[in-house]
């Protein structure tokens, strides 16, 4: 799903990954939002569960900064995959509801977690030119959904450095 999106991706995919039949899967989960759903809660979990791992090995808010910016390059996996929200979104239309309201609580919790960290950053001054951490939380998120369009699209980490300079060139 975060190679080829919700509309690229299919149970049978799943089933031959995993080893298992189609109808196991549509047993756990009788549809492809019902599955997507799930997948999405616990990517949520995960990277939440990451930040909180990241603020407790890191205590200055631009080491926080640069872990959480080196979490999303991971993601891309070379350039060969997007963070699931990333990917998902591109398919808005095909997607349930529920799923789109998962990606919006996602999204949420990382501007909350990246807030705080420009917040700690603004207080430390290790970076220049944040006058409101949430705003500013807002556009670094944008932009790393974006740097992860740009690697994607080139097939090429490097494109998501080359858009997240204009971020990483502010710390001090």
């Amino acid at each position: 799903m975060r190679s080829r999106g919700f509309d690229g991706f299919s149970y049978a995919d799943l089933a031959q990954v995993v080893g298992i039949r189609k109808a196991s899967i549509h047993y756990h989960f009788p549809t492809k939002a019902d599955l997507t759903a799930a997948l999405v809660e616990r990517y949520h979990n995960a990277l939440d569960q990451e930040c909180h791992r990241i603020e407790t090995q890191h205590k200055t808010g631009r080491d926080r900064l640069q872990a959480m910016i080196q979490l999303y390059r991971d993601a891309l996996n070379d350039g060969t995959t997007l963070c699931l929200c990333v990917s998902l979104i591109s398919s808005r239309e095909s997607l349930s509801i529920g799923v789109i309201e998962k990606i919006k609580a996602f999204r949420a919790m990382m501007v909350a977690r990246f807030a705080e960290v420009f917040r700690q950053c603004q207080q430390e001054n290790s970076i220049r030119d944040v006058s409101d951490p949430v705003a500013e939380a807002r556009a670094a998120l944008a932009l790393l959904e974006g740097a992860h369009l740009s690697a994607r699209a080139e097939n090429n980490v490097d494109a998501f450095d080359r858009a997240l300079w204009i971020l990483t060139s502010r710390l001090r």
